[in-house]
């Protein structure tokens, strides 16, 4: 095999692009991850700029999540099918144009519309950068190159909201969209010149397999989004049927779009299951976290940004460490140990109380990076090395879709424990809208402290009810994944595409 063909088998060359070729990868992942981030520190002046109301800026945060959850599994199978280089320059491309008409929207409906095409982008780009990096990789070097790519995703998840504050308070709200666009640009053009082409062979399209999973998708983020207002719903019916009808096709066809037989893979479903629960638990953790530093401790948007500052200065640093020993300790013993570290973070937070100082917050949040650099890159790389690289696209595809439903999964449902033990906490005496909202509590001076008091051991409780989650994780990881060699489908079943070519 020619080693330009950029795909790294036993015996065939190393890319000499390769650790450019990650800083491409980074690139395109971070700018996904700062722009969600800094949406959060943007809704007051957008808002009050466009006139848009709650319905309204429900839409504009959550179209993008519909549509981004919805379309990754068939985004995933499109990159294997028509490349994944060209799969992700295209994303890139309509992330750019969407962040150029969100800067400049002069209604919430144009908002909307331009971060639905920026769901579509996202959708695009995100299966295949993980695709890439494990075709450009050997096996040697994946947990390493995977680790410098989870650490730039944390990095723009604890950065953006600082990012977003300061470029709110120099420019305008736009501003935080239109800083993508040059790092779209500089993406795509180092993606043209460094990054080699790969495809999977060729298969038959699955186009009931491409709409079940779309449909099923994005009812069941709808689902879990609307649950804590309106509780179960139709969203709810039409997610169980679309998906239950999406799993028996795959199962039946001759040509399925995702190779459910994946899940028979201890490493891989030991893996998906532990980054189900992890997800779960951080979902609450920014929900939860950002709420008591700024109602709780009185911080800005910005200072909460920078609260997140040693989470993610702990998960760079032990990111390197987790990569190194994972190469000796093995992916099941590195994910489970990093898991465990997360869940006694987590029951550090639960200990916080109204009164505290930033230190002990410093500690929890370090202590949840340290476990996070020593778990993720194991569990990510446990996960692609059971997928047969002819599948790596769908196969990234999965690890962000369980990842997606898992988050969206814990902001609901720990969001409702956090809402049920703060309102059972409140003096009987309160206001209906007291009682719900911590934020309307904190109106009225006699209720003030009260509020905070409630928030805070709603805030426990939600914490330890994600430690357990993460613990399970651990168990999980120790019982199903399984260290072995091989695990991988032969990678010259991948039909590879020299750089230039089409």
């Amino acid at each position: 095999m020619d080693a330009l063909d950029g795909i790294t088998t036993s015996g065939a060359a190393r890319d000499p692009r390769r650790w450019l070729i990650l800083i491409v990868l980074c690139l395109s992942t971070l700018v996904l991850v700062v722009d969600n981030m800094v949406l959060t520190v943007s809704i007051p002046p957008i808002a009050e700029d466009l006139g848009a109301g709650a319905e309204a800026i429900q839409w504009i945060i959550e179209s993008y999540i519909l549509v981004f959850a919805g379309l990754l599994l068939t985004a995933g199978s499109l990159s294997d099918r028509f490349g994944r280089r060209r799969v992700m320059v295209i994303g890139l491309a309509l992330f750019g144009i969407a962040s150029l008409l969100a800067a400049y929207a002069d209604s919430p409906a144009q908002l909307i519309a331009g971060r639905v095409v920026m769901g579509i982008g996202g959708a695009l780009v995100m299966p295949s950068t993980l695709s890439i990096l494990i075709t450009v990789f050997d096996e040697e070097e994946r947990r390493k190159a995977i680790s410098a790519w989870g650490a730039v995703a944390v990095l723009g998840l604890v950065g953006g909201p600082a990012l977003g504050g300061v470029l709110i308070a120099h420019f305008w709200w736009g501003a935080v969209f239109l800083m993508n666009v040059p790092i779209a640009l500089l993406a795509i053009a180092a993606a043209l010149i460094l990054m080699p082409e790969s495809r999977g062979p060729w298969r038959k399209p699955d186009f009931a397999g491409m709409a079940l999973s779309v449909t099923g998708m994005t009812a069941l983020i709808w689902a879990i989004i609307a649950f804590p207002q309106d509780g179960p719903t139709v969203w709810a019916a039409v997610a169980v049927l679309a998906l239950g009808g999406f799993v028996v096709h795959e199962l039946r066809t001759d040509s399925p779009m995702v190779p459910l037989d994946l899940f028979r893979n201890r490493m891989f479903s030991g893996a998906s299951f532990s980054l189900v629960l992890l997800t779960f638990a951080n979902g609450g953790l920014m929900l939860v976290l950002t709420q008591y530093l700024q109602f709780v401790g009185g911080y800005s948007p910005t200072e909460t940004g920078l609260a997140f500052t040693p989470l993610a200065v702990a998960t760079l640093l032990f990111n390197g460490l987790g990569a190194t020993l994972g190469n000796k300790v093995g992916n099941r013993i590195m994910t489970a140990v990093g898991l465990a570290v997360i869940a006694a973070g987590f029951g550090l937070l639960a200990t916080l109380e109204a009164g505290d100082s930033f230190w002990p917050l410093c500690a929890a949040m370090t202590v949840m990076g340290i476990g996070g650099g020593l778990a993720m890159p194991a569990a990510t790389a446990a996960l692609m090395g059971a997928v047969p690289e002819e599948h790596a696209g769908v196969g990234s595809a999965l690890n962000d879709t369980v990842q997606q439903a898992g988050a969206a999964l814990g902001v609901a449902v720990l969001g409702a424990l956090l809402s049920s033990v703060y309102g059972g906490g409140m003096p009987a005496s309160a206001p209906e809208a007291a009682r719900h909202s911590v934020a309307a509590a904190l109106t009225d001076p006699a209720l003030a402290d009260a509020a905070r008091s409630a928030f805070t051991s709603a805030m426990s409780a939600t914490f330890g009810a994600a430690a357990l989650g993460v613990l399970a994780a651990a168990g999980l990881a120790l019982v199903l994944m399984r260290d072995r060699k091989g695990t991988a489908a032969p990678a010259q079943e991948t039909e590879p595409v020299a750089a230039g070519a089409r």
